[in-house]
């Protein structure tokens, strides 16, 4: 770790996709091919639409051409898609739509919908593709089979729930997807057990890989945030901890 600047590992971790609707504000930038730029819109935390998180024109403040339910995460797929990904059961479902062939829904439609409904995302069109992998995936990595519209992502870094047989089982994984190389890695977080934290209250919510040093950098709610060796699957240390 010597020569690595912390200040820098902050700086990144700040570029981190973290879920909705507590994130909302780390949601990226889109903009149609015509120009028009969608905006990301939390609508609070009460109400028929408490908790979610719409994109939509600015100038349209009564309509949207997604919303999206707790603990989903966007994501831009080059060079002009918008991915999604978020717990779907026991799994990980990964989703991919064209912005410009999005269509409008008025926000009347979804009031108190998702409060009745498992699903995590409100759109009128279908998307072009998307995929799911269980939650069960061994450690280790794995090939699996990536739509060819997801295809040209890099990297994309999962936090999830995992099962734990004990105490001091790992709680938490980072699924890594290699999307270009279909390739999945899953890293336990070996230091993230029930033994040490609590569970559920205490949760990975974002992670990045440092571009320079490689490693990876997270933030756990209620903890702080951190950086891991370079395995992928224990702790290095604490670049911030809140204290007890």
């Amino acid at each position: 770790m010597a020569g690595i600047s912390t200040t820098r590992l902050r700086e990144t971790l700040a570029r981190a996709i973290g879920p909705a609707p507590w994130y909302w504000q780390s949601f990226p930038a889109l903009a149609l091919l015509g120009g028009e730029r969608l905006l990301w819109t939390h609508h609070g935390e009460h109400g028929p639409l408490g908790y979610v998180v719409t994109l939509g024109p600015k100038q349209q403040t009564e309509q949207a051409r997604l919303a999206l339910n707790t603990y989903c995460r966007p994501f831009l797929v080059p060079p002009s898609y918008l991915g999604v990904w978020g717990p779907e059961a026991r799994a990980l479902r990964l989703t991919c739509f064209d912005p410009d062939r999005l269509e409008a829904f008025e926000l009347a439609e979804i009031a108190g919908w998702f409060k009745q409904s498992p699903d995590r995302i409100y759109a009128k069109t279908e998307p072009v593709a998307e995929f799911e992998v269980p939650l069960t995936v061994e450690p280790g990595t794995h090939h699996i089979d990536v739509p060819p519209q997801l295809a040209t992502v890099d990297e994309l870094i999962a936090p999830t729930s995992y099962k734990a047989m004990s105490q001091h089982d790992p709680a938490f994984a980072l699924f890594v997807f290699y999307p270009h190389a279909g390739l999945l890695e899953v890293l336990p977080q070996r230091w993230f057990t029930a033994a040490q934290y609590q569970v559920g209250p205490q949760w990975i919510t974002r992670a990045i890989r440092d571009p320079e040093s490689h490693l990876i950098v997270g933030e756990c709610f209620g903890v702080g945030s951190f950086v891991l060796k370079e395995d992928g699957c224990r702790l290095e240390r604490w670049m911030e901890k809140n204290s007890a």
